[in-house]
């Protein structure tokens, strides 16, 4: 007798599978499904695996009447609606401990391109320009680091840069009591007034999306450097251009957008000046998709499962 089925409906590592057929589940991996093939057969499944494929919304939650649990493939959970889940007393597991070195990696990554003007000079002399004064970059031993969000990514960003000799600080709402080797707990103030970098790392909810905006970046007291890893609405993107255009933010690694992926992104009406400018690096959404993440993640997955 199995402990039910489990629809695997995205591009997971199959460590997720096999350990699942392993504690006892029937699998049907279908990376190729669509949302209504799976609408119409959801019904039928214990659980679903997804990554961001499509929404977990309150259509599908409902019509899969036996589900137990929704596995995300992931660190967020926006893609879900939380709530109705909860209503219906389905678990939701996710795994942002599979993917917290990627994203602490990945900004670190960003943030040193930007201060050593890595993008701008790689394609200066490649194009026969050897401008050394122009590619002078910044150091960041002795800079301020700000940390929005301390959980899994803001707590891996920290720990990347112990090395660096910089002051890191950090704020979340929803935490106290969490200064440790990596990183001081601070207010919001005093991320605005100390800060020489600031790095998101906080899940997209109806608080955060559009918090960095033209009145949050004018509060600050410094030039930064500005790294988003985390999701792409809680920016507003005009908003960092024109700060960037007043010397307010001196580079900004973007890992995540507000629109992403084209034709979408194309047609924004910000998104020519953000393709032109030499002092934003643009990543398409990999900041936690790295070749060992994307086992890891599926790993973690598996043991949640074992412990549900």
């Amino acid at each position: 007798m199995t402990k039910g089925k489990i629809l695997i409906v995205d591009d997971l590592h199959p460590a997720f599978k096999e350990s699942a057929i392993a504690l006892g589940y029937e699998v049907n991996d279908q990376p190729l499904i669509t949302r209504a093939e799976t609408l119409a057969v959801i019904a039928e499944y214990e659980g679903i695996a997804v990554r961001t494929k499509f929404l977990i919304d309150k259509e599908l939650l409902s019509a899969g009447v036996k589900l137990k649990f929704v596995a995300r493939a992931g660190a967020g959970l926006d893609n879900i609606d939380e709530a109705f889940a909860k209503e219906k007393n389905i678990e939701l597991l996710n795994a942002p401990e599979g993917n917290m070195d990627a994203v602490g990696e990945h900004a670190t990554g960003l943030l040193l391109a930007l201060m050593n003007n890595f993008r701008r000079a790689d394609i200066e002399v490649r194009n026969g320009v050897w401008d050394r004064e122009g590619s002078r970059g910044f150091e960041l031993k002795g800079k301020t680091v700000g940390i929005i969000g301390y959980g899994f990514m803001g707590k891996s960003f920290a720990k990347k840069l112990a090395g660096f000799e910089v002051n890191v600080i950090a704020y979340d709402k929803y935490k106290t009591g969490f200064t440790d080797a990596y990183a001081k707990e601070v207010s919001m103030e005093e991320i605005v007034k100390q800060s020489d970098v600031l790095s998101l790392h906080i899940p997209l909810t109806s608080e955060t999306r559009q918090m960095v905006d033209e009145e949050y970046l004018f509060h600050f007291r410094k030039p930064i450097f500005f790294i988003n890893t985390a999701r792409g609405e809680v920016v507003n993107t005009k908003a960092v251009l024109n700060a960037i255009a007043a010397n307010k933010i001196l580079g900004a690694g973007l890992d995540v957008l507000e629109v992403e992926k084209f034709p979408a992104l194309g047609t924004q009406n910000w998104y020519q000046e953000l393709a032109k400018s030499d002092k934003v690096i643009l990543t398409p959404h990999v900041g936690g998709w790295t070749f060992d993440s994307y086992r890891k993640i599926s790993e973690i997955l598996a043991e949640k499962l074992r412990n549900l």
